[in-house]
């Protein structure tokens, strides 16, 4: 299709009108030329999304939808003449899923956007589950999947965030199965719409205002059961990413046992049902009394056999000789201590007279060998005046004077004569 040519406004020229200024403003007209022009050079494009209201009017060949985003609250007015919904979708009904090839279009008296669309197919349940299935592997490549980033739920948590439809059998499930199980737990409750286009709207803003909450420990969203196209907001992608990226760890309780929504997969507890989520976020008061009781039990058993054995150790003590008769230790320290004092006092005799008698012997040895023994057979040390020992008698001569050591003091001589060997 050939796309339109800029508008030129009273003041314009080839280039268009100029710049708009405080002093020469455009005209209403003018932007809305604009704003057309623009809108026109997107051109025909396919659009997805979910129909949140039709409208046909009687004797009209055109048809109204509303179509809204799934995953915000955004929508479009799209036009459509009879005969194209007939031939792509004659079913069609709100709240299914379309995509449809229309080109954006603004209507300058009324300045409303809408889309015209010259053909309109309704997305089967087949090409659903395929759709699902691609997310679900972006996902898992993504990480959204991964175990190891699950984060654990409190054993008790202090408020319980629920994320449900309001006056439904999913909410009284989880409401009554957690106080049956601890009377004393706390919720806040976020009601949403739990299918249809304005779910996952509102489910993301419930989710957001009780991850904001400090006082909740932990967030279940939770739905009855469905059709898989009533259970498609629960695998919405935005949905999945904002679980993921919650602080509070989230508990995904939706349909039965077989519906697997991809909220499962990204939630860090999956519940088969609501009243499996009641089981798996707070404990049984009834069970943990039990829990305690057994537990008290088993310590005052322990406590008593721990008395018992240690009473049956002091009395194996007290029957031992040194506690019944502690003399008796005493009396045999005694009798060593008297034992080894008569050893010591025997080695030290015998080391004494050994001593004696070496030192006897020592002593003749020194007297054998000493001069003053041979002295006394009758030997004499002669000396002469100087000191010098006399030990020949050409050493000395007449007239000398001499000092003779005898056994018993000295004598003082002088040599008269002398005469040689």
């Amino acid at each position: 299709m050939n796309e339109p040519q800029a508008p030129t406004g009273p003041a314009g020229s080839a280039g268009g009108p100029p710049k708009s200024t405080a002093d020469e403003p455009w005209p209403v007209r003018v932007v809305s030329q604009k704003v057309g022009a623009w809108i026109a050079r997107l051109g025909w494009v396919w659009v997805d999304g979910q129909v949140a209201q039709i409208s046909r009017r009687a004797g009209s060949g055109v048809v109204f939808l509303t179509l809204r985003d799934p995953s915000a609250d955004l929508s479009l007015t799209v036009t459509a003449h009879r005969d194209v919904l007939e031939a792509g979708a004659p079913d069609l009904s709100e709240g299914a899923r379309v995509t449809l090839h229309a080109k954006p279009e603004f209507y300058p008296a009324r300045g409303t956007l809408s889309l015209r669309a010259d053909e309109i197919r309704q997305v089967g349940l087949g090409e659903l589950l395929a759709r699902l299935e691609r997310l679900k592997k972006l996902l898992a490549a993504e990480g959204l999947f991964a175990r190891e980033r699950k984060r654990r739920l409190p054993f008790l948590p202090t408020r319980i965030g629920l994320i449900t439809g309001q006056n439904t059998a999913a909410e009284r499930d989880v409401l009554m199965n957690v106080r049956r199980r601890w009377p004393g737990a706390a919720f806040r409750t976020a009601h949403v719409t739990v299918q249809g286009p304005n779910a996952v709207p509102q489910i993301l803003n419930a989710l957001k205002v009780l991850d904001d909450d400090e006082t909740v420990d932990v967030i279940v969203i939770a739905r009855g059961g469905g059709s898989v196209e009533d259970l498609l907001p629960f695998s919405d992608e935005a949905l999945c990413r904002a679980v993921f990226a919650a602080r509070t760890p989230v508990v995904s309780a939706i349909g039965h046992e077989t519906d697997t929504p991809l909220l499962d997969y990204v939630a860090d507890l999956r519940a088969s049902t609501p009243t499996d989520a009641a089981k798996r976020i707070v404990p049984d008061l009834a069970d943990e009394l039990r829990l305690i009781e057994h537990a008290r039990q088993r310590l005052d058993r322990a406590v008593l056999t721990l008395i018992d054995r240690e009473r049956h150790r002091i009395e194996a003590w007290r029957s031992r000789p040194v506690l019944a008769r502690p003399q008796t230790l005493i009396d045999q320290r005694s009798t060593e201590v008297a034992a080894l004092r008569e050893r010591a006092g025997r080695s030290l005799e015998h080391r004494v007279r050994r001593a004696d008698d070496e030192l006897r012997h020592t002593l003749a040895r020194l007297r054998a060998l000493s001069p003053l023994a041979t002295l006394q057979r009758g030997y004499a040390i002669v000396q002469r005046a100087d000191g010098h020992v006399v030990r020949a008698a050409g050493e000395v001569v007449p007239g000398d004077p001499l000092r003779i050591r005898v056994a018993e003091g000295e004598l003082t001589a002088v040599v008269t004569a002398g005469e040689g060997e």
